[in-house]
């Protein structure tokens, strides 16, 4: 199954293929011979450490790789009348206004207002337009949002 990413997500995803493929694999590989150069591998610490963050970094790669190759971007809107993948969304919600950036899945960070587009308030924003309003169930209740703009 293909994943989905905004252009931004995709480039950061390769930005981190990248510096793990190059920068942190040496990074680790020095500190793997540091630590052989000390002796005794069974009582090095340093050395069972490196090797576990190698471990570590090796995996990170291998799900990278994994989701680069399944992944696919989102098409730019061509127009910022509907809300799609990619699209940032303002809303009022109970006289407040929120920002919202709609993104694929694997990007999600709602800290910074990257909501899914397979979330339930992702997925009612979806072909969506401004001044629509769309209704999701929370666990406090029924929330309602209206669309304020959309880019």
């Amino acid at each position: 199954m293909s994943k989905i990413f905004t252009e931004e997500g995709l480039k950061k995803l390769q930005a981190e293929l990248e510096e793990r493929k190059t920068k942190i694999r040496h990074e680790i590989a020095e500190s793997i011979k540091e630590a052989k150069e000390q002796g005794d591998l069974s009582e090095n610490a340093e050395y069972s450490e490196a090797k576990r963050y190698q471990n570590e970094n090796e995996t990170r790669i291998s799900e990278l790789d994994g989701m680069l190759k399944d992944s696919v971007v989102a098409a730019k809107q061509k127009n910022s009348t509907v809300v799609g993948i990619g699209s940032r969304v303002i809303v009022k919600v109970q006289n407040k206004e929120l920002h919202f950036e709609i993104v694929g899945s694997n990007e999600v960070d709602p800290a910074q207002g990257k909501i899914s587009n397979e979330s339930p308030l992702g997925k009612e924003f979806i072909g969506k337009g401004k001044g629509d309003k769309v209704e999701v169930s929370a666990p406090a209740g029924t929330v309602k949002y209206e669309i304020v703009s959309i880019k």
